[in-house]
């Protein structure tokens, strides 16, 4: 038997795919995980062999959760399920070791299919979106710019980033504004987001 756990913070979701999973004659559901921490902490003390996991929950996302099993049981595989995933989204996760990443608007045998094949040491992206991560542009932002923008994604003051990073405020003034222009935002917050969705940060 395959051992899965389920995360994701919409209760009907993980019972719904439970009970789909429920159907495969060797996959069998042994934990359930409302956030990211709770998955981590169910993945160790369950130890199952695959982790499905939402893109998008409180306390640690699935990105999140798939470094840090990545860290603590590496033997299990990751795979992130989305609503609305994009191909930044798709690197992040797989850089984080995620083995599988799926839309949940896939055919219902679809996720037993991937589970099976992350759990032999395969791995699972979905087509479309592969095609669309081949397809996004080199990141234009310096590596400073990013670093900056980094920062600022949590509204940290120019002054805290300008100390963090060792510049002065004018400096950093300099990356975040160049890092708008050059994503074609309007604010910081908008350029954060266009770095995200493009999996640069």
């Amino acid at each position: 038997m395959i051992r899965v756990l389920l995360a994701d913070d919409e209760e009907l979701v993980r019972v719904a795919v439970a009970a789909l999973l429920g159907l495969e004659p060797d996959i069998e559901v042994v934990a359930h995980a409302p956030d990211g921490p709770t998955a981590v902490t169910a993945t160790l003390a369950h130890r199952p062999d695959v982790a499905v996991v939402d893109l998008e929950m409180p306390g640690l996302d699935g990105i999140a959760v798939a470094a840090e099993l990545s860290r603590v049981r590496p033997e299990c595989a990751v795979v992130v399920l989305t609503g609305h995933g994009r191909p930044g989204h798709l690197r992040q996760a797989l850089t984080a070791g995620a083995r599988g990443f799926l839309p949940k608007g896939s055919p219902g045998g679809a996720l037993a299919d991937v589970i099976r094949r992350v759990h032999t040491g395969g791995r699972y992206v979905d087509p479309s979106l592969a095609a669309d991560a081949l397809t996004l542009p080199a990141c234009p932002l310096t590596p400073r710019e990013l670093e900056t923008l980094r920062l600022a994604e949590f509204g940290a003051p120019v002054a805290v980033i300008a100390r963090r990073v060792h510049l002065s405020t004018g400096t950093v003034r300099n990356h975040l504004s160049a890092a708008v222009q050059k994503l074609g935002a309007t604010d910081r917050a908008q350029a954060v987001r266009v770095a995200r969705d493009n999996g640069w940060l």
